[in-house]
């Protein structure tokens, strides 16, 4: 533990994040760290899925919060079981304990998941979708199903399992857990529709090769389904509806069970935020919080690193949104698409074993949507080749000349060509985050990395 902390503190000294290291150090020297450190936690619960992690804890960490827990969180994101243990090593004192009635909120890697709820022995666990994503690293989402599937049977009879019952691959992990079900989904059928471009990802049940239908499906292969065989999305009982925008994001009512439905005012935009809120409302109900406390926490939302972060460098006004699959990218563009606007655009593409070294999946985003949208475009990361072509199929004017993929060059690029009172749109992929954020950060007004993290 205290080679962990040493680590943590050395990293910090020298301008890095220190979310990894220190426990990928302290695991080496002692394997049953994590597992020791854990058993102190007053309750812990785990978030995993594709899209959505780290805005759902940083949701469920606001609830829990001010319901009066106190929450450790690995907030920087680092979701690996490293990135678990060191902030579990943070949180321990001197002598190695924990501070008394610590409540665990860990954002969990798909393919990690697995190991650290063996570890960490969750009193809940929360699934928010399943969709292609790492293809080089996961493999399809039928084999990341099994694997959760197989981590279910492990938990503890008495874990709650929150499942995001629109996804129907999500769904059919009810088969699994052995534990209290809390299935959450969203009612209003007017919310969204998948355009006609959009791929769904899940195609059949792979337990009974029943092709999934679907009466309204909101984006991907999120929507009230159903089977030829009788398979269908069952009733949620933490649901939202009356979605509609906000003045400065999304609106809906929140029912948690038999209870009236509550307004929520959820300062985040996108059909996919509110997938998110729900998830962490979902979450917060099985772990005993009441519906008033949610919907209040909800409407203090804040942005998640690199979700939706608004900055203000240089005098220019940034928002940055990740996207690093074709659903994660094509709802960050939807929340683009208002009739009437345009966005100077700067876009990252990187092929890091975080990103996925295989960016195929661009051509399976729907960019020709967006091309509309875009006043100018600038373009940055190492695969920058594939991304010019790309996007240039898809009709979006001239990217700035000459091309950089050198990350900090294009930001400069972008900053130079903006007018003054417009705002600079970034998508990155996740590497392309971590570099594009640190360099924002160490500009004139800019919140540091580290501490927005």
């Amino acid at each position: 533990m205290w080679a962990g902390k040493l680590t943590r503190r050395s990293t910090r000294l020298l301008g890095a994040g220190g979310t990894a290291l220190p426990g990928l150090l302290a695991e080496r020297l002692e394997p049953d760290l994590a597992r020791g450190l854990a058993a102190q936690l007053e309750a812990a619960v785990l978030v995993t899925g594709t899209n959505g992690k780290t805005t759902t804890s940083a949701m469920l960490s606001r609830i829990l919060t001010r319901a009066g827990r106190r929450v450790l969180h690995n907030r920087a994101g680092s979701n690996l079981m490293r990135g678990v243990l060191s902030s579990l090593i943070e949180a321990a004192g001197a002598d190695g304990r924990l501070p008394a009635g610590l409540v665990g909120v860990f954002e969990t890697d798909e393919a990690a998941f697995e190991e650290v709820a063996a570890a960490v022995r969750p009193q809940a666990v929360l699934f928010t979708n399943l969709m292609r994503d790492q293809l080089d690293r996961y493999g399809e989402i039928d084999a990341i199903a099994g694997r959760w599937g197989r981590a279910l049977e492990g938990l503890d009879s008495s874990a709650r399992v929150v499942l995001n019952i629109d996804d129907p691959l999500i769904s059919t992990l009810e088969r699994s857990a052995s534990g209290p079900l809390v299935r959450f989904g969203i009612n209003d059928t007017s919310a969204g529709t998948a355009t006609e471009a959009e791929l769904a990802d899940a195609l059949w049940d792979p337990e009974s090769g029943d092709d999934f239908r679907y009466a309204h499906r909101f984006y991907a292969h999120l929507g009230h389904w159903h089977t030829a065989g009788g398979g269908r999305r069952p009733a949620p009982q933490v649901a939202v509806s009356e979605v509609a925008p906000g003045e400065e994001g999304m609106r809906f009512r929140l029912r948690i069970g038999e209870s009236e439905a509550l307004p929520v005012e959820l300062p985040a935009e996108g059909l996919y935020s509110v997938y998110n809120a729900l998830a962490a409302a979902a979450a917060a109900s099985a772990l005993g919080v009441g519906g008033e406390t949610i919907a209040a926490a909800l409407g203090e939302h804040r942005a998640a690193f690199g979700r939706q972060e608004s900055l203000r460098v240089g005098g220019r006004k940034v928002r940055i949104l990740l996207g690093k699959n074709p659903a994660g990218m094509n709802q960050a563009l939807r929340t683009l698409q208002a009739e009437g606007a345009r966005h100077h655009l700067l876009v990252i593409l990187n092929d890091g074993i975080a990103d996925g070294t295989d960016v195929s999946w661009i051509w399976d985003t729907d960019w020709e949507a967006q091309a509309g949208h875009c006043a100018s475009l600038t373009l940055g990361g190492g695969r920058i080749a594939e991304l010019a072509l790309r996007l240039e199929y898809a009709g979006f004017p001239p990217a700035r000349r000459p091309l950089s993929a050198e990350i900090g060059a294009a930001l400069a690029q972008a900053l130079e060509g903006l007018p003054r009172d417009a705002e600079l749109v970034i998508l990155p992929t996740y590497t392309g985050l971590i570099e594009v954020r640190g360099l924002l950060g160490r500009m004139p007004g800019a919140s540091e990395l580290w501490e927005t993290a």
